[in-house]
């Protein structure tokens, strides 16, 4: 399989400050502690890790009883290791297929230091704190013809609490089984998932054991933040926030300002009454007001949350997605205030996974990926205008380009008779260029209807890579690629994961 690249300035709805954070680090050095992509980045952040040896034995103490018999806690519990860290949101299904991408990515990380001296564990921060259950409790799938099936709990979080906790009831297991049904590893999968999706599972339990079991071949730790001897780790962190919440927040408002004089978005709005902590009193999860409280039920929002997990583990580099890796420009200012270090970071490995099929009528229309980046109309169109016959597109490009030379030498005339008379041809002239691009566009999307394999195919390509106008990675699970192309593709794309190349990657699977 080889892989093409896609620059994230390509793709649809790419931020100006993650543009600049991958492409042009320059402009955003003051918001963040090291270049992503310069090899001498890791080896810097390393030497500023200061990491005590009773919280390493801490964590490593707590991290077994979440991941027994893991090799790679020997290793983190030998002084000198750092970690590469990465985490995601405990979605339904293993959510979406970056969420596996993230954890190939620690893990290519990890072993690349590793070799170069620095060693070097992955570890996966599981969002068991988030209180967003409406992001998690549903999955999109594909079934065997292509098509776009939604999956959904009926799961409910009537305190606002934490999502990891939570029962997942009855999943939806007959409804994936059913869109799965023809894909040929289909009761592979099936056989995993109902393993990890028994009953009595929760968001967070479910979500590491299926993880766990997609990522078997790799040493990777996972972190359960809500674990009682995890917070008992991170209290001390809270507290110092707790001190400092008006001096912490005073430095966020400020840092939003320059990012809005660089000419930068803020990720995450802060007021001045804003707080950086959460409530967990009565199993809710609400805004910290400031009053007395015990540090055991206060938790972390997007902003400090990344500042607690490296308080937590001797991070050397943290893998995010675009809008994540915003939060950290906000986030620099609580790093270097509590913890006087920043880890790199670095973006995810991104791919779109191409078919055989898809591969065809791409290369059959003569399309790339970005060009089916599009509303499904606009794609129609496009296979449509491949579809016009070839003495059709030549004759209206010939009546096109007369039709400018002959306007241009009427105006010359005109001019010299009335110039008065310019701005009515003027008018006249774009009418009439109007109806001849209307006319070529209606001959496309004629020749399109009279064609209805260029039809189904048309569909095919948008449910395949801008399925509901998202990247392929950001709205499909992973399992319906696994059912359709044997359990080993996790494997497959690993060896394509480029942790030094910021790219978006096409990979075709056949």
């Amino acid at each position: 399989m080889t892989t093409t690249c896609i620059r994230h300035t390509e793709l649809p709805n790419t931020s100006r400050l993650f543009a600049d954070l991958v492409y042009h680090f320059d402009r955003v050095a003051s918001f963040y502690a090291h270049a992503p992509y310069d090899p001498a980045s890791f080896a810097a952040a390393a030497r500023q890790i200061q990491y005590p040896a009773a919280r390493r034995a801490a964590m490593v103490a707590a991290l077994a009883a979440q991941n027994p018999g893991n090799p790679s806690l020997e290793i983190l519990a030998r002084e000198g290791t750092v970690a590469v860290v990465t985490g995601q949101q405990v979605g339904l299904f293993s959510g979406p297929c970056y969420s596996i991408f993230k954890a190939l990515s620690a893990i290519r990380l990890a072993e690349n230091l590793t070799a170069q001296g620095i060693p070097a564990v992955p570890v996966f921060w599981l969002a068991t704190e988030d209180h967003d259950l409406v992001e998690i409790n549903q999955a999109w799938v594909f079934n065997a013809a292509h098509e776009v099936v939604g999956l959904k709990t009926a799961a409910t979080n009537p305190l606002a609490g934490p999502v990891g906790p939570i029962p997942v009831g009855e999943a939806p297991l007959a409804e994936l089984a059913a869109a799965l049904d023809g894909l040929p590893y289909a009761d592979d999968v099936m056989a995993m998932v109902r393993e990890c999706y028994a009953p009595g599972a929760t968001f967070g339990s479910a979500f590491r054991a299926l993880a766990q079991k997609l990522l078997a071949k790799w040493p990777i730790l996972f972190l359960d933040p809500l674990a009682p001897a995890i917070r008992a780790i991170g209290a001390p962190l809270l507290e110092q926030v707790v001190a400092q919440a008006p001096e912490l927040n005073a430095a966020l408002l400020a840092r939003n300002q320059q990012l809005a004089a660089a000419g930068y978005h803020t990720q995450v709005h802060v007021e001045a009454g804003s707080t950086l902590l959460f409530s967990l009193e009565g199993g809710k999860r609400i805004p910290w007001n400031g009053a007395p409280i015990d540090t055991s039920l206060l938790s972390p929002n997007a902003l400090l949350r990344p500042v607690l997990q490296d308080y937590l583990l001797p991070t050397v580099a943290y893998f995010g997605g675009p809008a994540e890796l915003a939060y950290f420009a906000q986030s620099q200012v609580l790093y270097q205030r509590l913890l006087g270090r920043m880890p790199v970071m670095l973006h995810r490995a991104g791919f779109t996974l191409l078919d055989s099929r898809t591969e065809k009528i791409l290369t059959h229309y003569g399309l790339s990926v970005v060009d089916t980046l599009i509303h499904e109309t606009g794609l129609h169109e496009r296979l449509a205008a491949k579809l016009i016959p070839a003495g059709i597109t030549e004759k209206v490009a010939a009546l096109r380009a007369n039709l400018g030379s002959e306007v241009a030498a009427l105006f010359a005339d005109v001019r010299a008779l009335d110039p008065t008379l310019e701005k009515v041809l003027a008018k006249g002239s774009a009418k009439m260029i109007f109806q001849l691009d209307k006319m070529e566009r209606k001959t496309a999307r004629q020749a399109l209807r009279r064609d209805e394999q260029a039809q189904r195919q048309a569909l095919y390509l948008h449910h395949s890579l801008y399925p509901h106008r998202h990247m392929q990675e950001r709205f499909y699970s992973i399992l319906p690629f696994l059912a359709q192309h044997g359990p080993d593709l996790i494997e497959r794309i690993y060896e394509h994961v480029e942790v030094g190349c910021p790219d978006h990657q096409v990979l075709p699977i056949h």
